[in-house]
Parts: structure tokens; C-alpha cells; sequence
């Protein structure tokens, strides 16, 4: 299966001086935000699958262009049209020296579902029925049905060593098992020394690593949320690179010859949720009495909403430039993304005559929720977005909080309007659509990060169908169908596509950037 890149990938120097680069045996990573826990099945979180690729690999690797490589498993095959035959890497050896083989792979897939956290692990094995080991090189995957994307889903199937983390596998005692130490045994090209929570993850070089040593004999992991405090830690040497250089920094950065400040396209984009619920929490008249309904719920409303949007604004004046208008919840080019989805149009007089038209001619108040702590930008898009839809008619108070307290609340179904990024880290729009545009339905496995409890009886027949097409092109008409309708209801409304940037001391790091942000030590080395 391939995909259209939407960006070459990049390949920049970042670096050190000549003389530390020759002495260094330590890198050190100033990053935005680090795992909830070592637990990597605990949370899908993009930082969170960042810290576990360092100690962790999965059945299949995402490059860094997305598209689907040999990880621990060296092949795939659908075998009939349920089965899926996969032949795992041989001689990959664990941290403690045992073997790596399909019994790790099945008690791994069996894990997920057990001690995932609220931002769900569990959509990575969704399609998964039962697992038969064949030998200890081959598995045969039984799906609930065909499944197309089966191996798009396990690049963020993380194995852990089923003999350690044997006593480790329940709620109440993963994260003590993982946090400790004891059960975090991986494959991956560095071992575990230590975490603290909101503070440095400490890994020393596997030099058994099947894909070869890496370039660093330890690597430290620094979280640093303030992105002004991460610039200046490495301005004073204190951090080698960083990740999620914000928008003011990299104007002034361009300017500095002493660090290299490196843009890259993202696979994130920004998106706008409203509730869908007859009785939603967080919206109110003027007056702060309750509405007899939920406006959100009125297309007219909606599309004011749409309306009142200047994504070019956004772009140019919030983000710096580093970003594209969204007209879609993924990247252009991506399997399922369709090309006839119009540009969004910003016309504030029409968003307040449609405010009208709904019934709200001095409009309503409404509280917006996003996080401030995990993609460059999001409080101040956050922010604009809440500015834009006030001068619309729509009073909106901004609350720009912590991911930790964000996607928890989120979970639990708190927020009546909210943004957050969304990656489509599959490439391919089974992931994005299946999540979030499928109504929440665990009998069928999709819709479970569906917080706004939208529902489009013909979206869940074509993703149901399409994620039972072998045949690609028809997989992809019926996935750029769904992409269409979900973005035409409005519920769902894309602001913009992300770009990255990462910063270094100028002078001999080479790094290849990433379209899914991740910042991956291994893949990170001195220059020559």
C-alpha cells in the first residue's frame, strides 16, 4: 500500500561544535511534552508514542514520510478474507537478552485493550477477533470481518516482552510495573534508566539493537512545557535540540545565526468540535440562563460558525506563517482525502445573518475549551478562534488548559465546543474518520474518540463498508465520500494543517524531520 507524499521529506543539519561533537556521547532533547507513563499501551497520545519509540518498536514502522515499513514484523499477507499472515523479524533480541517472538506479539495485542488509558490505545487492535500462533516467526491475525488497513493500524502496536510484563497487565498494576523499571523491556534501540513524571526520561544505548547501534551512548529526554524556557535552555547549552519552536521564536530564530531553526509540514491539523448532545453544558444565553437547546445542534448555526472563521488570518497572523488553511481533518493527498471538499470562506456579515436566520441575533455565549501544552500553537489558534467567533455575534471564553486535564475532561464528556489536532498517522482516512466521524459504537469498534456524539447514518455505512474493501480504489471513493459529508454537516470543522519547526545550535547534527513531529534520538546523529 502506498500513499502520495505530501511533503519530501527534509533532510537539515542541526547541530554542535566540531570538537563537542567528536566528545559527545549524550544527546539531550529539550521536548514539549513526554509520556502520561512508561506504559506504552497506556495512552495514544502523540508524545506519549514519541518517548516509546526510544525503548519500544511496533509490529509495523511508520517512515518518516508515513508510509508503512517493515518493523518487527517483516511482512504481511492477507491470507484469505479475515486472516492476515504475519512473518516477525528473527535474531531481535530484548534488553534482558531473551528472544523476541509471536508470543510477545499475541500477549501485546491482547494487552491493549486491558490497560489502555482514556485516550484510547485500543483502536489500534480494534479489528482485531483472535491471534493463532503459527510458529514463533508467524502469526495469523483473525479480523472481525475484512480489514483493509489492519497493518496501517499496528504501526502504533507497541510489543512488550510478554514475560516481563506478565505481572504488569491490569490496571491497577501497570503503571507500577512500568514506571519502576520492571516491566519496561523493550526492543528498541535504547534501555530504560529512569522517569520522572513531567521531568527527564533517561535511556542508555541497546547496543544489540537489530537495526544497529545508535549514535548515542545515552540519551535524556528533558519536558519542558514553556516554550520560551525550552529555547532558552538551548541557548544556554543546557539541551542539544528542541522540538515545537513556536511561531514568535521562529521569526526571531532566522535572525540568529547561532541556531538552526528547521521547518517541517505536519500531519496535524487543527479542528473545531461541537457537541451534538440535545442538552450540552457549556452553552448559554447572554444573561447566562440556559437555552431551550442546544444552538450547536442548528446547521445554520454551524455554518455561521464556519463562516466567522479566517483561517488566512490564522495562518499568516497567529501561527507566523507556519501552517496551511484546512479544509479537511487530513493533510492533502492522503488515501481518503477528496480534492472537491471547497475552500472555507470567511464572511463575517454572513455568519451574523445566519446567527439570525437560526433564531440568535445577538447570538449566545459559549466557553472553548483546547489544550495549551501539546502542538505549536494551540493556545494562540485557541485564542483567535475564540476572538473571531465573538466578533461574530458568539461570546466565547477561551480556556486554553494542560492536556492532562483536557483530554481527561474530554473523555468524559465535559466540553460543549473544543479544538485539538488531530494526526493521521496511518495515512489513511480509516483512522481519522473511523475515530472521530463514526458514531460511537463499540459494537463495531469505531467512533471512540466521537466526544461530540455526531452521527451520519450514510458516513457509518461507508466507512463500515469501506473498511471491508480490499479493493483500494474503491476504499478510497468510499472514504472520500464519508470525507465530504462529515465536512459538509459541520460539526466537525477543520481550521488549519500544522507546520513544525525543531531547533539546534548551527553546526553538525544531522535529522531527517518527520510528518507525524515525532523527534526519535536514534535518528538523530552527529555530522561527519
Amino acid at each position: 500500500m502506498t500513499y502520495k507524499k505530501f511533503l519530501a521529506p527534509l533532510a537539515f543539519a542541526l547541530g554542535l561544535t566540531a570538537a563537542s561533537a567528536a566528545s559527545a556521547q549524550t544527546l539531550t532533547m529539550g521536548v514539549r511534552g513526554g509520556p502520561e507513563s512508561m506504559d506504552p499501551h497506556f495512552s495514544a497520545l502523540g508524545s506519549h508514542a514519541e518517548a516509546a519509540k526510544h525503548v519500544f518498536d511496533t509490529l509495523v514502522w511508520s517512515g518518516t514520510d508515513l508510509q508503512i515499513e517493515p518493523g518487527l514484523a517483516t511482512s504481511w499477507t492477507a491470507i484469505d478474507e479475515d486472516t492476515w499472515e504475519f512473518k516477525l523479524r528473527e535474531g531481535v533480541k530484548f534488553h534482558d537478552g531473551s528472544d523476541f517472538d509471536a508470543e510477545d506479539v499475541k500477549f501485546s495485542i491482547e494487552r491493549i485493550p486491558v490497560v489502555t488509558g482514556p485516550t484510547t490505545t485500543a483502536i489500534y487492535v480494534r479489528r482485531v477477533a483472535s491471534v493463532d500462533i503459527i510458529d514463533p516467526y508467524t502469526i495469523h491475525i483473525n479480523t472481525d470481518g475484512q480489514a483493509a488497513t489492519l497493518p496501517n493500524d499496528f504501526i502504533r502496536l507497541f510489543i512488550v516482552s510478554s514475560e516481563a510484563a506478565a505481572d504488569y497487565s491490569t490496571p491497577e498494576t501497570a503503571a507500577e510495573g512500568f514506571n519502576s523499571g520492571a516491566a519496561t523491556i523493550g526492543t528498541g534501540p535504547y534501555k530504560y534508566v529512569s522517569w520522572e513524571p513531567n521531568g527527564d526520561l533517561v535511556l542508555e544505548r541497546f547496543d544489540d539493537y537489530w537495526r544497529g547501534k545508535g549514535a548515542w551512548e545515552k540519551v535524556i529526554r528533558k519536558e519542558i512545557p514553556n516554550d520560551s524556557s525550552r529555547l532558552a535552555a538551548l541557548k544556554a547549552g543546557q539541551v542539544d535540540v528542541i522540538n515545537y519552536v513556536s511561531s514568535v521564536d521562529y521569526l526571531a530564530l532566522q535572525r540568529d545565526a547561532s541556531i538552526d531553526p528547521i521547518i517541517g509540514d505536519s500531519v496535524y491539523v487543527m479542528n473545531l468540535q461541537l457537541d451534538q448532545r440535545e442538552d450540552t453544558p457549556l452553552v448559554r444565553a447572554n444573561d447566562g440562563s440556559k437555552l431551550p437547546e442546544n444552538p450547536l445542534r442548528d446547521f445554520k448555526v454551524r455554518q455561521a460558525i464556519d463562516y466567522a472563521i479566517d483561517r488566512e488570518t490564522m495562518v499568516d497572523i497567529v501561527l507566523e506563517g507556519l501552517g496551511k488553511p484546512a479544509n479537511q481533518m487530513m493533510p492533502a493527498g492522503f488515501f481518503g482525502s477528496n480534492t472537491d471538499i471547497p475552500t472555507p470562506e470567511y464572511d463575517l456579515a454572513k455568519a451574523r445573518e445566519l446567527l439570525t436566520e437560526a433564531g440568535y441575533p445577538e447570538g449566545f455565549q459559549v466557553d472553548l475549551y483546547c489544550t495549551g501544552d501539546r502542538l505549536p500553537g494551540d493556545g494562540a489558534i485557541c485564542q483567535g478562534l475564540g476572538q473571531m467567533l465573538t466578533q461574530a455575534g458568539i461570546t466565547t471564553n477561551v480556556n486554553a488548559v494542560s492536556k492532562t486535564v483536557y483530554f481527561p475532561a474530554q473523555a468524559r464528556l465535559e466540553y460543549s465546543m473544543f479544538m485539538n489536532g488531530w494526526g493521521t498517522l496511518t495515512g489513511e482516512a480509516s483512522y481519522t474518520l473511523g475515530s472521530l466521524a463514526h458514531s460511537d459504537d463499540p459494537e463495531v469498534k469505531l467512533g471512540a474518540f466521537n466526544r461530540i456524539e455526531y452521527k451520519n447514518e450514510d458516513v457509518d455505512v461507508l466507512l463500515e463498508t469501506g473498511a471491508t474493501m480490499m479493493d483500494e480504489a474503491a476504499r478510497r471513493a468510499a472514504y472520500e465520500e464519508a470525507m465530504a459529508k462529515v465536512m459538509a454537516d459541520k460539526a466537525y470543522i477543520s481550521l488549519v494543517q500544522l507546520q513544525t519547526v525543531w531547533g539546534s545550535k548551527a553546526g553538525s547534527l544531522t535529522f531527517e524531520p518527520r510528518f507525524d513531529e515525532d523527534t526519535l534520538a536514534f535518528f538523530i546523529s552527529p555530522a561527519s
